[in-house]
């Protein structure tokens, strides 16, 4: 519906109202057009379908790869947005990642937090609305300067100018993306898992992904420790989320299974299993097991019978068992087919370092089974992106023969090789990583966790250095005030991101002659007007 259609719809309606006296048209239509979305369903179910078509394109052409970044505030996830739209013109292929080690570090009433799963579960869906909230509020932001310029357009007789105004504002792009949030591994059993994602729906998510460790025993992805839970009780957690986007109509939600295998060695339970090569069974031949005598049974050992056999699983203090060394990427695989085939649309793999030809080995083995399987892909600050890349280089040269005397592999990380031609070679590859990866490792979605709780720390630490010291009020003012300028960064006028422009309409809106607005010639954020 164009601009002028939804006049033409809102003057009907009120015309239908003879004591609706001051209600203007032209103001309903342009609060609704500010307001898209009424409720966090209907940000699931729009942003649902562009990740679906998204996924298509994907299989189309892997260059068709999208990306996100994590945000532990709604504010750095409108920003994030804003940015990405002044930049590339287009959100398209951008998201947003919610992540659960930040909710647990940065928005837990208990104060900071590990990745434990110990933070309060309705934190996770506070945080999705508040970042949907923000958004929608970049949305009436970026209209109501639109509506503006429309107004003096109109103003000055400029029928071209306002013609164009209103093809902008009947083509907007709303800086509504999907998220793809966290839920770690459900925060308990099945049903506390499906009332969760019910919670994570309402508030407009339109994917979730979960992982297979235990909730009681969630460790982070890149932390030791892991402990992981058999198929059936993670397919039951998949079910769970899936019944709960069908429940509230969202069909096209989406769901990623993370698998923790490749670094968890650990299971607190044997797997039921009813006959020979069932998943349950499945699970279980890979514990770590040895063949006992039965008069050599000890008290109080636990026992399975394997192939005729009678093995003892390898049991730790913690009432835990142990899987053989060497078992991670099989596990892996086997939790991925599992996963797909009882539910999930997208995979995740933890891996301890960021390589291509690992990550492609395990995607082509799923692939055989399923083969449009696609990964969302954890492009983590916990790697040491510099040294491993340096180091994968220093391997890949040595393998070719090349003399690599000039390096030292375990100092590599040392600034005393930046500039040298393995450092420049290490950079390229670190450039093109999401790219490559995406064609070669089945990789649909790169994010990157946790950059904005880095980069917050940074900038307020360079910040900090300067205002503080010798540079004083210089630091803020050529740190960071100049720069939002120059940059065109639109959060220097604070004022109006925070709505001060959209409160005026409003007023003007609702009193008229006689609104009182804080936007006239004595405000002072006209100083950037410049």
């Amino acid at each position: 519906m164009t601009y002028q259609s939804k006049i033409i719809e809102a003057d009907t309606m009120i015309g239908t109202q003879p004591h609706w006296g001051g209600i203007e048209a032209e103001s309903v239509a342009r609060m609704r057009l500010q307001n898209r979305f009424r409720t966090g369903l209907d940000i699931a179910r729009y942003t649902a379908r562009i990740m679906r078509e998204d996924m298509a394109a994907y299989d189309r052409d892997p260059a068709n790869y999208t990306q996100s970044l994590g945000c532990w505030h709604g504010f750095i996830g409108q920003q994030k947005m804003i940015s990405i739209k002044k930049h590339f013109g287009t959100t398209k292929g951008r998201y947003l990642y919610l992540s659960g080690w930040m909710v647990a570090a940065l928005r837990s009433e208990f104060g900071p937090l590990p990745d434990q799963s110990m933070h309060e579960k309705t934190s996770v869906p506070a945080l999705i609305e508040e970042l949907y909230t923000f958004l929608r509020q970049a949305d009436a932001r970026e209209l109501g300067m639109m509506f503006r310029e429309l107004d003096k357009a109109r103003e000055a007789g400029d029928e071209m100018e306002a013609k164009r105004l209103e093809h902008a504002i009947d083509t907007y792009e709303t800086h509504v993306v999907p998220i793809v949030a966290d839920i770690d591994a459900g925060f308990g059993n099945a049903e506390a898992t499906y009332l969760l994602a019910k919670k994570f729906i309402e508030a407009g998510a339109c994917c979730i992904q979960i992982e297979n460790q235990v909730s009681d025993e969630k460790q982070c992805g890149h932390q030791d420790g892991k402990v992981t839970v058999p198929h059936e009780d993670f397919i039951a957690k998949i079910r769970a989320v899936r019944y709960a986007f069908m429940e509230l109509g969202v069909d096209e939600g989406l769901i990623v299974a993370r698998t923790d295998s490749l670094g968890a060695g650990l299971t607190k339970q044997i797997a039921f299993t009813r006959e020979a090569g069932d998943i349950g069974d499945q699970y279980n031949a890979f514990l770590d097991c040895e063949e006992v005598d039965a008069a050599a049974i000890g008290h109080g050992d636990v026992l399975i019978s394997r192939d005729g056999k009678l093995m003892k699983p390898k049991r730790l203090p913690s009432n835990l068992y142990q899987f053989r060394p060497g078992t991670g990427e099989d596990r892996c695989v086997l939790d991925c087919i599992h996963a797909l085939e009882n539910g999930a649309d997208l995979l995740w793999i933890e891996t301890e370092k960021p390589h291509i030809g690992q990550i492609g080995g395990m995607v082509s083995r799923i692939r055989e089974v399923i083969p449009h399987a696609k990964l969302v892909y954890n492009n983590s600050p916990s790697f040491n992106w510099t040294l491993n890349f340096r180091q994968q280089v220093f391997d890949a040269w040595d393998a070719e023969g090349k003399d690599v005397s000039a390096y030292e592999r375990a100092r590599l990380m040392s600034i005393d090789y930046d500039g040298t031609a393995l450092a420049d070679e290490a950079d390229e590859r670190i450039r093109t990583f999401q790219k490559d990866a995406a064609r070669e490792a089945g990789i649909f979605h790169h994010l990157i966790t946790l950059p904005t709780y880095h980069t917050a720390a940074l900038s307020t630490d360079n910040l900090a250095k300067e205002y503080f010291g010798e540079a004083g009020m210089l630091g803020y003012v050529k740190g960071v005030q100049r720069q939002e300028i120059r940059q065109g960064i639109a959060c220097v006028k604070h004022q109006n991101m925070a709505g001060s422009d959209i409160g005026d309409d409003h007023k003007e809106y609702f009193a008229g002659e006689a609104a009182l607005k804080a936007g006239g010639a004595h405000n002072t954020m006209n100083q950037f007007a410049a």
